[in-house]
């Protein structure tokens, strides 16, 4: 398979390293990855803006980047889950309409790629910690995400997972609603924190670099107890 790899604006300019770790471990995988140096932004922070003009810009250049690759994995289901539900709506019967299509049938997020196009869940690695998860709203309810990185997770030895309070409950990013409306954003990363503190655990794992960004911040900020991760770098640093 020839896989192409998909980085994040997020990932790229705040958490390169989170990159490098999804392509080590789909190298353990034994898939073959590609990088295509010339591509940029999905356009969704356009779109979800209102900005749908330029997004539709980003959209077409993000197709003709992508379309040499046999399939497309990228570690956020955010950016992938506005390539599958958004993009069909902005190229429908356009002269992109057919790439598009094809394009939304072999994008996947990280850890589904991992557990159901490779069917490699278990990686032989190794993270001895006790670890709480987060559902991002974009995986859970737009890409449907929910027991791919769990079963992940469930194979790495040494590894406890402790289950949250309302673990599927918005962390406060949201985009740009955690600059439009600051309080209400800081009190919900609080309540995410606070919840993640209850169960004991050293980490917060996530598949969302934003997310993670946003509940590092308030970590950080209260000098508290627990850091945060992504999975792609958790399963990077156990592999043997």
């Amino acid at each position: 398979m020839n896989t192409g790899i998909f980085i994040p604006c997020f990932i790229d300019q705040f958490l390169p390293e989170t990159g490098h770790s999804m392509v080590k471990v789909l190298e353990k995988a034994g898939v073959k990855v590609s990088y295509n140096p010339a591509q940029t932004c999905c356009g969704q922070v356009a779109f979800n803006n209102g900005f749908w003009d330029e997004a539709k810009c980003l959209g077409e250049k993000f197709i003709k980047d992508f379309m040499e690759y046999d399939y497309v994995v990228g570690p956020s289901a955010s950016c992938i889950g506005m390539v599958k539900n958004y993009y069909p709506e902005m190229f429908y019967n356009s002269a992109w309409h057919n790439e598009n299509n094809y394009l939304s049938k072999k994008i996947f997020e990280f850890t589904d790629f991992l557990v159901n196009m490779v069917k490699k869940p278990d990686l032989g690695a190794r993270f001895e910690a006790r670890v709480t998860f987060h559902d991002s709203c974009a995986a859970l309810r737009e890409y449907g995400l929910k027991g791919e990185p769990r079963e992940l997770l469930a194979f790495v030895d040494g590894l406890e997972l402790v289950e949250m309070e309302e673990r599927d409950v918005c962390c406060g990013f949201g985009g740009t609603f955690s600059v439009k409306h600051e309080a209400i954003s800081t009190a919900m990363a609080e309540q995410k924190v606070q919840h993640a503190l209850a169960t004991g655990a050293e980490y917060i794992v996530s598949t969302e670099a934003s997310c993670l960004m946003q509940l590092d911040g308030y970590i950080k900020k209260h000098q508290l107890p627990i850091k945060t991760m992504h999975i792609a770098d958790l399963l990077a640093v156990g592999l043997r």
